[in-house]
């Protein structure tokens, strides 16, 4: 469904990615686990369009993408999930939602969705006219994650979403992203819970100083010993 191929980025003489490559099988859910500033935003950032590479390519449901502008991107049907929720929020909860329905796509079905996201969470049903910016942290990532959906997407970057919310609101989150690959949507999971997010993986990737240096099943890199001596502190 989706492959990154031999690609850079450089933020002016400062390479974020070196030769990066990943694949990733439609109906899966994918984990890109690593440190902080191992590459793993932005390798999320360069696939939706944020950030152009300035070598390799990447192509989306047989669709070279590279250098394609964000807009265009999320209407061939990629969402994205971005780190710190980055909620609307002066807009209401149903306005926020809203803005996610914009997508020439998505239009058509605006109103399957908001009944779609109202029944998966809801908080935000009770709270439809509340101003995103007074909701709980929990729930601004379930209105980041319900406005993602709006767009009808096939495909969904999430990162890091259970970034500074309690323990259970975060197996909440992670429960939910479960549950949306259940239901046939594509998972990219960047997620700072390394042993969560690999046992949902089927397959995941090692970052490294914006490297890939291992990758393999979820299962795979749960007994690596690499893996748990960086990451699990096993």
């Amino acid at each position: 469904m989706l492959a990154v191929d031999n690609v850079d980025v450089f933020y002016g003489d400062a390479q974020a990615l070196d030769g990066v490559s990943i694949a990733i099988e439609a109906g899966t859910i994918v984990a890109i686990v690593g440190a902080n500033g191992a590459g793993k935003t932005s390798l999320i950032r360069t696939i939706a369009g944020m950030h152009n590479p300035a070598r390799g390519r990447i192509v989306f449901r047989g669709i070279d993408i590279t250098g394609w502008p964000s807009h265009k991107i999320c209407d061939l049907g990629m969402g994205q999930v971005a780190e710190g929720r980055q909620v609307f929020p002066s807009l209401s909860v149903d306005e926020n939602l809203a803005m996610g329905a914009m997508l020439p796509r998505a239009r058509s079905s605006r109103g399957q969705n908001f009944e779609k996201v109202y029944t998966m969470f809801p908080v935000l049903a009770e709270r439809r006219q509340q101003a995103a910016g007074t909701l709980s942290g929990g729930e601004q990532q379930m209105l980041a994650i319900g406005r993602c959906l709006m767009g009808a997407p096939e495909l969904v970057l999430f990162d890091e979403p259970s970034l500074g919310l309690a323990p259970t609101i975060v197996q909440s989150v992670l429960r939910c992203v479960r549950d949306l690959n259940t239901d046939g949507l594509t998972c990219v999971l960047v997620e700072q819970n390394v042993a969560v997010s690999l046992k949902l993986a089927s397959q995941a990737y090692v970052l490294e100083n914006g490297r890939v240096t291992l990758s393999g099943s979820g299962e795979e890199l749960l007994g690596d010993d690499r893996v748990r001596q960086a990451y699990l502190g096993l």
